[in-house]
């Protein structure tokens, strides 16, 4: 079978992708919505249970996907031409990361599996792990909300 038949698009090159069919690779975890931390000695990227005010926490989706930018200046638009410096800031499992690698989607993902909710039974959401930054206070610890197990 070809990289490049209908029913395999996401293996073709990313800069090829149309919109549609790059907005589908998301597999809608929400993971890149979450508030990271950085060691400053080490550069170490930290993920924390803290999700942008913007996300919906129960249906893992941004309340407002076309304004995103323009509400939220800090929030990550990934797209063909910018996706090499955002690696960094993007779990393991992103499936903008991993095309981008030349790497396959993960087995869980909805353009493998044909369903978007295995995504969640697989462990892969943070539906029911985060809460939205306007539910702390100001005395919260952000490091205490880590997640070691975001990968």
């Amino acid at each position: 079978m070809s990289n490049t038949t209908p029913d395999r698009w996401w293996l073709k090159p990313l800069e090829t992708l149309d919109a549609g069919q790059w907005e589908q690779l998301c597999d809608g975890c929400g993971k890149c919505c979450l508030h990271k931390l950085q060691d400053e000695e080490t550069d170490e990227l930290y993920f924390t249970a803290v999700a942008c005010r913007f996300l919906g926490t129960e249906k893992v989706r941004c309340k407002c996907y076309k304004e995103r930018a323009e509400k939220n200046p800090d929030c990550l638009i990934i797209k063909p031409d910018n996706i090499e410096s955002m690696l960094e800031w993007l779990p393991q499992t992103c499936a903008y990361r991993l095309r981008s690698q030349g790497m396959p989607l993960p087995v869980w993902h909805p353009l493998n599996t044909g369903d978007a909710d295995h995504v969640e039974r697989c462990g892969h959401s943070i539906r029911h792990r985060a809460i939205s930054e306007d539910e702390l206070g100001d005395d919260v610890d952000w490091e205490e909300l880590i997640l070691v197990d975001i990968l």
